[in-house]
């Protein structure tokens, strides 16, 4: 499919997000006729002021043609407002609304989405694309359609006022349309290329922003710069490499146009001087003849934004055409009510989308009884996490499959299964916010007391209570600060306020000091109690009292057992406890 075919039906859907306000669309149109109208009306007045009152020497007539004159202008001006305030109403209400559209989609697409997708690829389709269309959609659209309307109607006059100069003057059509057609499918391409290359810009940018310290710690500030200034010089080639195909386009059909139109006034001069035509005729012919230059001209330039905004718009609607991989059942099952919290894996297999040969799980079969805490030990890379994905959804297995109290969560919408969870992940988010939202993020309608017992309870309220402003503390852009050992109470925190049924918890006290860590280990131990829970632990001595350890190698279930009776069996799971015990042995020893 061609470019340009693509390109108009991405400015074509737009046309969707306009059909709530149809009765702003109509006065818009309204207003850009009566402008139109009234401009196009100022040529009747020239014939009127040369042939009737100059030609019949009555002062009269110049008083009517002043009245006349002064209703037209008060008509322009009036049309001319309502114009710009509605188009620029529309605009604005056509991308807020195509602004929630496009991050409320991405916000639902699948992890597997922004494994191959920079985020700042996506904000800058969010923010600068966005920015492009409004303000074509405010300017540069309206004076195209107002463009449109003035070449259209000037065209009628031009052929009611002379037929013949008026056809010498559409000659000039091919030759107008053949460089429109030929350099406007460069200009798309450029259009495209320079907005890629701001995404590139924006996307870099914001990843060494995000892990700012980790590029001081190395040292590479000026590397880091170097890279950031050649794509913002190869973003600077794209932008003017468009810009320079525009203004060609632009230039080469206004030297087309004005030139045609002196072409053609010259052979009208001699037709009045002939006596074919009267002087009048020829004062309208040329102001009609320089509207629809002007419009002409008018809409070269603009169709250089109009490309601009149409690469903008399908970039936003490639990611509104993207599809999640993980999509809520047409008719979604329900889970039992009181949730119990069962788990069973059933012959899983899976391999990440990025490396589908590579299988991370092979014939996984595992049973995690209601109320039970199961702890999931192994090397790197044997699926631990894996599984935690699986069971919130993220991903779908690609053969067996996974239920929650008895229902295969496929058939289970998304929302629901995950209301049920609660996670601790090893590295958690920290929003920029206060320590009432971060925590409140897992039940956003909790109140400030069952807040804080939440916080006590995951051994947070200490710390936040000494920050300047205690709960109200705003704790910095992704919790900077905060300690690692701070920030994951805090994500203890919110799933403690989130009460769920299954407790999915990924090396939980990683990062806590040994003091911390009792505390938080004492918290989980009453959290554990009631639901299920699977522990993701490295550190095996976290995981000495789970009801139930399941050593994972290779994508299968090595063993399962009791500490002590996997100890007795001399298995990896053996190796790895005299690994780390004895590694702890000997620090403690010096």
């Amino acid at each position: 499919m061609r470019a340009g075919s693509r390109n108009l039906r991405a400015l074509g859907r737009l046309g969707g997000y306009l059909r709530p306000y149809r009765s702003q669309v109509a006065l818009t149109f309204i207003a850009l006729i009566l402008a139109a109208g009234a401009v196009l009306a100022f040529g009747a007045g020239f014939r009127y002021l040369i042939d009737g009152a100059f030609g019949s020497g009555q002062a009269t007539a110049l008083d009517h043609a002043l009245k006349a004159a002064l209703i037209v202008v008060a008509v322009l001006a009036l049309a001319t407002f309502a114009r710009a305030y509605l188009v620029t109403w529309l605009g604005e209400r056509l991308v807020a609304d195509l602004r929630k559209d496009v991050y409320g989609h991405v916000v639902g697409l699948s992890p597997s989405f922004f494994e191959v997708t920079r985020t700042g690829e996506v904000l800058s389709r969010l923010t600068a694309d966005t920015s492009v269309v409004q303000s074509v959609i405010s300017a540069s659209l309206s004076q195209a359609l107002r463009n449109i309307l003035l070449l259209l109607g000037g065209l009628v006059l031009l052929f009611i006022t002379n037929l013949k100069l008026t056809l010498l003057i559409l000659v000039v059509v091919p030759l107008v349309v053949v460089p429109i057609v030929v350099i406007g499918r460069r200009v798309r391409a450029l259009s495209r290329s320079a907005q890629d290359r701001v995404g590139d810009l924006s996307g870099h940018g914001e990843e060494t922003l995000n892990a700012v310290h980790t590029v001081q710690a190395f040292a590479q500030e000026r590397r880091e710069r170097g890279v950031f200034e050649r794509l913002a010089e190869t973003a600077f080639g794209a932008a003017t490499a468009y810009a320079r195909a525009r203004s060609v386009l632009a230039a080469v059909v206004i030297t087309l146009v004005f030139g045609a139109i002196v072409v053609v006034l010259w052979i009208g001069g001699h037709d009045v001087l002939a006596g074919t035509i009267t002087g009048g005729e020829l004062a309208a012919f040329v102001f009609y003849a320089s509207v629809v230059a002007s419009a002409a001209g008018g809409l070269a330039e603009i169709m250089g934004d109009l490309q601009r905004a149409a690469g903008a718009t399908e970039r936003l609607f490639d990611l509104l055409d993207t599809e999640p991989l993980i999509k809520a059942p047409g008719e979604p099952m329900a889970l039992p009510t009181p949730s119990k919290g069962a788990i069973k894996l059933n012959a899983v297999d899976f391999a990440y989308p990025l490396d589908p040969e590579k299988h991370v799980l092979r014939g996984m079969d595992l049973d995690v009884a209601p109320g039970e805490t199961v702890a999931l030990v192994g090397p790197s890379g044997a699926g631990k996490t894996t599984i935690f994905q699986l069971l919130m959804r993220f991903y779908d297995p690609a053969a067996g499959h996974l239920t929650f109290d008895g229902v295969d969560i496929k058939a289970i919408d998304p929302i629901d299964l995950r209301q049920r969870i609660g996670l601790v992940p090893q590295e958690p988010m920290i929003f920029s916010a206060n320590a009432w939202d971060n925590i409140r993020y897992g039940r956003p309608d909790a109140g400030d007391d069952e807040v804080r017992a939440a916080a006590e309870a995951a051994a947070a309220t200490s710390f936040i209570e000494e920050l300047p402003d205690g709960f109200e503390t705003f704790l910095g852009e992704k919790g900077v600060r905060l300690s690692g050992g701070q920030r994951q109470r805090i994500a203890i925190a919110r799933a403690v306020l989130r009460d769920p049924t299954l407790l999915l918890l990924d090396e939980a006290t990683s990062s806590l000091d040994a003091e911390s860590e009792r505390l938080v280990q004492e918290a989980l131990e009453r959290l554990r109690k009631g639901r299920t829970s699977l522990v993701i632990a490295h550190r095996l001595a976290t995981v000495l009292n789970a009801d139930r350890i399941v050593v994972l190698d290779e994508g299968q279930v090595a063993a399962m057992g009791s500490h002590h009776e996997l100890i007795e069996q001399d298995g990896l799971y053996a190796r790895l406890a005299e690994l780390q015990f004895n590694i702890g042995d000997q620090l403690a020893a010096e």
